[in-house]
């Protein structure tokens, strides 16, 4: 089971005085601090674990923010930020002596520029609402979590949240130009803007995927793109997990890039389709999704090449989309895969990790084993062009032993992947979850690095506590932290100008200190 951080109990006793600070600095309405309203902040979309927060502050605008962060600064509290709480690693669970800062009320597009091609958003915008703004005029925002329609713009930033289409578009981090950053002092930094590059510190591609560690993002530039002419998506049937996987790698060999392309397993393929009547073949073992994007003759042209190569790795059914309608519906099943299953068992645990594509099939077969050495049924859905797995293990808390049982499964997968040269993580993040996994990846040394870098920004380590590094000591005379018994294993512009508001535009200077690499 994973340990959530011990609360400070002075902490804990100073609860009504903090209230009343609270209160002092934020608007009426924007603090829940009733123990029945808690109760909705106390886990995210990892329901295994929960824990209710001391208060929860509801900040409408980035100066809300700051001078929330500046009493918590003031008073020694630890702070969660939370998005829309989608977070599947655990990132957004609070500790019990922590202040939330929930985000959702940051939620007005603030420009769109059409000429930059970009879009200024609070980060509590949902990523769907960025692509419904700037659709009449032909344009979207690429990165396409499952959780799109919910999840915010900037717990997508926290996780550098992927999608189904970002084997060609990429990432989060790919799509960002630009945040304004609220400090853990409550300093307020811009980085990026709309510019391609800044010319300092690449401070934002840092931000982007620390899981609320080093600041809390209140304001995102992203990247929006034209609307390709034409796409159209094939429904490829295989009879074996590994033949789908053989030709996910041979797709690629071949040069050609799929906007998207994923992969489900039988039980998979039966859950979504009894949920959203996709269309998908109910005879097959494996399903591959490819979706094709450009000018119609060259989407033409690929759809027959990646139907040639399905054939030759022996494809039982090959369907193309014939209208938009059509090709959405083949996206619906897999965007509604997580829900899906979730009608087959009362739990489900959504693992993620990230193989080079050519160990798909060694990968596949040892997760079956593992199933039924575990006795837990597992299905598998996945981001097959870029290697990120989301097997899906089965079980029922209820039952004494099986939520242990699924998180040995679980991590028995994840050091899999470390072991066929891949990661703990691909989108989701480390959080709780795989908090102390990290030393099957990462040496000691690592780690060390990674912890100067976090105290470079949060030196007293009051950011979502818990998540991220494992079980760590200070040396006192060096200020220096190091992992408990811990080896792990080996694996393989100065200064900033201030404006008139007093946010400044992030530099070197704060952060000289920083290791170089």
């Amino acid at each position: 089971m994973v340990s959530l951080p011990e609360p400070d109990r002075t902490v804990l006793e100073r609860r009504p005085e903090i209230l009343r600070a609270l209160r002092s600095i934020t608007p009426p309405g924007s603090l829940i601090e009733d123990e029945l309203q808690l109760a909705a902040y106390e886990t995210d979309a990892l329901t295994a674990y929960r824990q209710k927060p001391l208060a929860v502050a509801l900040p409408q605008t980035s100066d809300q923010v700051s001078n929330l962060l500046r009493l918590a600064h003031r008073e020694g509290l630890s702070i969660v930020a939370r998005g829309a709480g989608t977070s599947l690693s655990g990132g957004a669970i609070p500790a019990a002596d922590a202040i939330v800062i929930g985000l959702g009320k940051l939620n007005r597009i603030l420009a769109i520029d059409y000429d930059d091609r970009c879009v200024v958003a609070q980060s509590g915008v949902p990523n769907l609402a960025i692509t419904h703004a700037v659709a009449d005029r032909g344009f979207y925002y690429a990165p396409d979590p499952s959780s799109q329609i919910a999840c915010t713009i900037g717990g997508n930033v926290a996780e550098n949240s992927g999608g189904v289409h970002c084997l060609k578009y990429g990432l989060t981090t790919n799509n960002v130009l630009g945040a304004e950053l609220v400090l853990p002092d409550g300093e307020i930094v811009r980085l990026g803007g709309k510019h391609l590059d800044a010319g300092h510190y690449d401070l934002l591609g840092l931000i982007t995927g620390s899981e609320g560690l080093l600041g809390i993002v209140t304001e995102v530039t992203v990247r929006i793109l034209r609307r390709p002419p034409s796409a159209r998506a094939l429904l490829i049937g295989f009879p074996t997990t590994e033949g789908a996987g053989a030709c996910v790698a041979a797709v690629i060999a071949a040069g050609i890039v799929p906007a998207g392309m994923e992969m489900m397993d039988r039980p998979a393929i039966h859950a979504a389709e009894a949920f959203v009547h996709a269309g998908y073949p109910l005879e097959a073992e494996a399903l591959l999704i490819v979706e094709l994007d450009g000018p119609a003759a060259e989407v033409d042209f690929l759809l027959a090449r990646v139907s040639e190569l399905a054939r030759a790795h022996g494809a039982s059914s090959c369907k193309a989309s014939e209208s938009e309608a059509e090709r959405l519906a083949f996206w619906a099943g897999r965007k509604a895969a997580f829900p899906a299953v979730g009608r087959l068992s009362p739990d489900y645990y959504c693992m993620d990790g990230t193989i080079p594509r050519r160990e798909l099939p060694r990968v596949l077969r040892a997760i079956y084993q593992m199933s039924e050495r575990y006795g837990l049924r597992v299905a598998n859905v996945f981001h097959a062009g870029d290697g990120n797995l989301h097997p899906l293990i089965l079980y029922d808390a209820n039952l004494p032993g099986e939520l242990e049982r699924a998180e040995a499964f679980g991590a028995e997968i994840l050091k899999l992947c470390v072991d066929v040269g891949g990661v703990l993580t691909g989108e989701h993040g480390v959080g709780l979850e795989k908090r102390d996994l990290m030393t099957y990846q990462f040496t000691a040394a690592d780690l060390e690095i990674q912890h100067r870098v976090k105290r470079a920004f949060d030196p007293e380590a009051r950011f979502n506590p818990g998540k991220v590094f494992p079980s760590l000591h200070r040396c006192a005379e060096e200020g220096r932290m190091h992992v408990h018994s811990g080896t792990g294993r080996p694996a393989g512009a100065a200064g900033r100008s201030e404006d008139a508001a007093g946010r400044r535009e992030g530099g070197a200077g704060r952060f000289a200190d920083l290791p170089r690499f």
